[in-house]
């Protein structure tokens, strides 16, 4: 079975500056730089809002389909991305999970590539991130979050803290990058 690293939103309305920053959120992206070559294949999503989403209804106006907000951060290396997801594109959906894009399906992606193994890095811990590691241990996969590849809005104070303990108690793997070994 092959392994995938999937970066999640990893884009400018989310880190420093954009419309709903993540603090740190660029921090994740040297670590992400610096494991992407251990895979076998590497995924992307992008959050990519229509303008009158019901999404914003909870939410700051962020990651509008097109825009530079939604562009990746410019210091990901895009280049080693062999598939990217587009989530959140219709007017009353989400899009938290990378397991809900609308432009491929990750399921039959995996599937045809034979990925039994999928590392999740990226932002937000306590959104996206948590919303597709769930997906991805709910649909079988060895599931593996890359600790110090995320952060979180943390909304309330500790919901970092609370979203790995979740993750955790449903069977998700909680990894440093310097412990990835194949």
């Amino acid at each position: 079975m092959k392994k995938a690293l999937l970066i999640v939103d990893v884009q400018n309305d989310f880190c420093p500056g954009g419309s709903l920053a993540v603090k740190e959120g660029d921090m994740v992206v040297p670590v992400i730089n610096s494991i992407a070559d251990k895979f076998d294949f590497v995924i992307s999503t992008q959050d990519w809002h229509p303008t009158d989403t019901v999404h914003f209804e909870k939410w700051p106006v962020h990651c509008v389909a097109d825009t530079n907000g939604s562009a990746f951060h410019p210091e990901l290396d895009v280049d080693k991305i062999d598939l990217k997801l587009l989530k959140g594109t219709e007017n009353k959906d989400d899009g938290y999970s990378a397991f809900e894009a609308t432009n491929a399906s990750l399921t039959d992606y995996l599937k045809e590539n034979n990925i039994g193994s999928i590392y999740v890095t990226g932002l937000a811990t306590d959104y996206c991130v948590r919303a597709s590691a769930l997906d991805a241990v709910r649909g079988g996969l060895h599931t593996y979050v890359v600790t110090d590849a995320i952060r979180a809005v943390n909304l309330e104070p500790g919901d970092d803290k609370k979203t790995l303990d979740e993750l955790y108690a449903n069977g998700v793997i909680l990894i440093e990058s310097d412990e990835i070994q194949f």
